[in-house]
């Protein structure tokens, strides 16, 4: 959720998104970037819109006649794409034991000429209009004031912080990862591990929709991605089983501008997951360990992470291995 902004020459356009509407949004997302110094939309919003919404996903697309924003816009066409939301459809059952659990969850961008027109506001109208009686839950990367605007102004309240942390690897005193006994650990094999990686996030991540209910196309459209690389993705066993892992990630400058600083790569403790029959014994601090000194040997000076804020005992852990708050995102309800 970024921005704030109505007007008689916009409409909004309901999805699945054509092609050109696609390189349209992309478009829209870099602009915000450039402008609020941070990503509107999330890595797993940006796949979306590249190869394709979920089935059961919302897509808009809020349109306005260029003469209603020309001066901000550089454009000469008739029709400008000032505005984007996308949300993904959580599972509605599982609503009869919290009710936040049936919720839609996504992002909603503005365009930085289109802001403080009304704009923001009618979008969130026909996003909540689209939704029924199920709720609504909009992340705002940064934490930016705009977006806190129209989230008072369209009904919906902060329920949620997500921090992102960082560690000076340069600075860093590391310890040497200790694993219980019987462990072993070794890298992610494509073509072989997805079904029990698959398992296991679900069984680590079942109380984060976000995460836990990746699917075998999610984790395919991640191992086509330029970055990946299943050397940096490390799996822990105990008696033949996956027990845990540690996918790192690296952001390329070229290729993700909002996520460097200065030029340079920086590294990213992508996701961190334990099975929960194995927890205890300090299983996920040793894996994080091995992954940043992987990171290190590549010669990345900065890590980056995401981690709940409510989160405590992750917090402290990553605080104690020299990781500090950097940035903030948050998340708004409507219920």
């Amino acid at each position: 959720m970024t921005g704030a902004g109505t007007g008689s020459s916009a409409r909004v356009i309901h999805g699945p998104l054509a092609p050109a509407a696609a390189g349209q949004v992309l478009a829209l997302a870099e602009v915000a970037t450039a402008a609020d110094g941070v990503a509107p939309l999330s890595e797993d919003a940006l796949l979306q819109v590249r190869h394709g919404s979920r089935a059961g996903a919302v897509d808009l697309l809020l349109s306005v006649a260029a003469a209603a924003g020309a001066a901000h816009s550089g454009t000469d066409a008739a029709d400008v794409v000032a505005g984007y939301a996308h949300l993904d459809a959580q599972d509605e059952g599982a609503a009869e034991e919290d009710p936040d659990d049936g919720d839609f969850s996504g992002e909603l961008i503005v365009h930085p000429g289109y802001r403080r027109q009304g704009f923001g506001t009618m979008l969130a109208a026909a996003l909540i209009s689209a939704t029924g009686d199920r709720g609504i839950r909009l992340w705002a990367h940064g934490d930016l004031p705009g977006a806190a605007g129209l989230a008072r102004s369209a009904g919906f309240i902060r329920v949620r912080s997500l921090w992102q942390m960082r560690i000076d690897l340069a600075e860093a005193e590391l310890p040497e990862p200790a694993f219980p006994p019987g462990v072993s650990v070794r890298t992610f094999q494509p073509g072989k591990d997805e079904e029990s990686w698959l398992a296991v996030n679900h069984a680590a991540f079942a109380h984060h929709p976000e995460q836990g209910s990746w699917t075998m196309t999610d984790l395919g459209l991640r191992e086509a991605e330029p970055w990946f690389d299943p050397g940096g993705f490390f799996l822990a066993e105990r008696d033949g089983r996956l027990a845990g892992f540690h996918w790192t990630k690296v952001h390329q400058p070229d290729r993700d501008g909002a996520a460097h600083d200065g030029g340079a790569p920086i590294g990213e403790v992508y996701v961190v997951g334990v099975d929960p029959q194995q927890q205890g014994g300090g299983l996920g601090r040793a894996l994080t360990l091995v992954g940043l000194n992987y990171l290190r040997e590549l010669g990345l000076a900065q890590v980056m992470l995401y981690v709940d804020e409510s989160n405590g005992a992750a917090v402290r852990m990553y605080k104690a291995l020299g990781f500090r708050r950097w940035a903030t995102d948050v998340m708004y309800r409507h219920a």
